[in-house]
C-alpha cells in the first residue's frame, strides 16, 4: 500500500471514530432509532451511487460512444440532486442548490483531472487537484455554517479524502494497476459511508423533531 493509500486509509478509520462518539451521543436524544436508521441507510446509498456513476462517468470514458457518455452524465446528474433534495425538508430548496453546485464542482475537477491524466498533461492534473482542494474548503464553509455539529475541518477532510479516492482511482486505471482498483474501490465504498453517516448524524442532532 503506498503512502497516499495509507493516508487516505488513515483518514477513513478517523472520521469512522467521529461518527460512532455521534452514534453514541444520540442513544439519549428524542429522535426514533428507526427513522435515524432509515435516514442513514438512504443516504449511504445514494452516496454509494454517487461514486458508482462518477467512477463510470470518467473511467474508460474515451472509448464510450457520444451516447453512452450522454446516459452516464444523465446518471450522474439525477443522483446528484437526490443527494441535494436531502437537505430540502431541513434547510429550504435555496441551501439545497447550494449543495448541489458544490457536489457538481467536485464532479467536474475529478472529471478534469481524469481527462488530463488520460492526455498526461500535468499543468491540468495539478490545476483540477488545486480545484478539489478548494472545493474541500467551500463544503467544510458551508456546512459548518449551517449546522453546529459539523465543524469546517472535519467535512473538509471528509470531502478532501473522498476527491483523493477519486484521482487514485484515476491514476491505478491510467497505469492498468487492475489488480488495485478492487482495493479501491472498497476504501470509496466505506469512505462514502462514513460521509453519509456523518452528514446524516449531524442532522439528527440538529433537527430531532424530524425523526419522531
Amino acid at each position: 500500500m503506498n503512502k497516499l493509500h495509507q493516508t487516505i486509509a488513515a483518514l477513513a478509520l478517523l472520521f469512522a471514530g467521529l461518527v460512532g462518539c455521534a452514534g453514541e451521543s444520540l442513544a439519549a436524544g428524542d429522535a426514533n432509532p428507526a427513522r435515524a436508521a432509515e435516514m442513514k441507510q438512504t443516504y449511504r446509498d445514494l452516496w454509494l451511487g454517487h461514486i458508482y456513476w462518477v467512477q463510470h462517468s470518467v473511467l474508460d470514458s474515451t472509448t464510450k460512444s457520444p451516447v453512452e457518455r450522454d446516459a452516464v452524465k444523465k446518471e450522474v446528474d439525477a443522483n446528484s440532486k437526490q443527494i441535494a433534495s436531502v437537505l430540502i425538508p431541513f434547510y429550504g430548496e435555496s441551501r439545497s442548490q447550494q449543495f448541489l453546485s458544490l457536489l457538481d464542482i467536485n464532479i467536474g475537477a475529478v472529471r478534469e483531472y481524469s481527462e488530463a491524466t488520460v492526455a498526461e498533461n500535468k499543468s491540468k492534473q495539478d490545476a483540477a487537484l488545486a480545484r478539489l482542494a478548494s472545493n474541500a474548503d467551500d463544503f467544510g464553509a458551508f456546512f459548518s455554517s449551517i449546522n453546529p455539529h459539523l465543524s469546517k475541518s472535519t467535512v473538509r477532510g471528509l470531502i478532501a479524502a473522498h476527491g483523493a479516492h477519486h484521482v487514485l482511482q484515476i491514476n491505478q486505471h491510467k497505469k492498468k494497476e487492475y489488480a488495485h482498483l478492487d482495493e479501491t474501490w472498497k476504501l470509496m465504498r466505506e469512505h462514502v459511508y462514513v460521509i453519509a453517516d456523518t452528514f446524516t448524524e449531524a442532522l439528527i442532532k440538529q433537527f430531532p423533531g424530524k425523526f419522531l
